[in-house]
């Protein structure tokens, strides 16, 4: 699922209105997936052949080396190709593969985006190939309001957006960490 330019400009707006309120940056980031996982239809190809071919060994050791090969070639493709489509290749990818390519994705965004000397804030970062929400704060922010707080607004964030609210999700995980931020660093008048 996409978000639409009007989503995306709610979403915007609801950041900005939080970060008015506050001295620490708040950003939002919702990436379609994390990775392309385009090594996992070979691996899957390559390891099915090769099964392939060591039963063709164990229960046809009359066929030719030739005619094996062809085999677990032609399997080794079909399986390739099938896994190639991109909803289907995420079904090949194991579910903690996805969920550590989302958290590398998260910390580098929150480093590229949140991080800098000096400052304070928090990251909204959901992953919707994999299904992944993750809320990143610097030290001062996450030891304020503390790790339960975080997974309750990741929680529902995820709830609402398994039930395809998105941008829904996001707006109000911004407005939960708004109230959040501004408790705890206020806006300097």
């Amino acid at each position: 699922m996409r978000l639409s330019l009007e989503d995306r400009q709610r979403i915007h707006a609801a950041v900005a209105a939080a970060e008015s309120k506050t001295s620490a940056h708040l950003a939002v980031t919702i990436v379609p997936v994390s990775d392309r996982y385009a090594l996992y239809p070979l691996l899957w190809g390559a390891a099915t052949a090769l099964l392939a071919g060591a039963l063709l060994a164990l229960l046809r050791p009359e066929i030719s080396l030739r005619m094996a090969m062809i085999a677990e070639a032609t399997i080794f493709a079909a399986v390739a190709l099938a896994l190639e489509p991109y909803a289907i290749r995420l079904f090949a990818v194991p579910r903690g593969v996805r969920r550590e390519k989302a958290r590398a994705l998260a910390q580098r965004e929150f480093a590229a985006r949140i991080l800098a000397p000096g400052h304070e804030g928090i990251l909204v970062f959901a992953s919707l190939a994999e299904r992944h929400v993750e809320l990143l704060a610097t030290a001062g922010l996450h030891k304020a309001v503390g790790e339960t707080e975080w997974r309750m607004i990741a929680s529902r964030f995820s709830a609402a957006a398994a039930e395809g609210r998105i941008a829904d999700a996001a707006i109000q995980a911004a407005q939960d960490c708004a109230r959040h931020l501004t408790a705890h660093m206020p806006a300097a008048r």
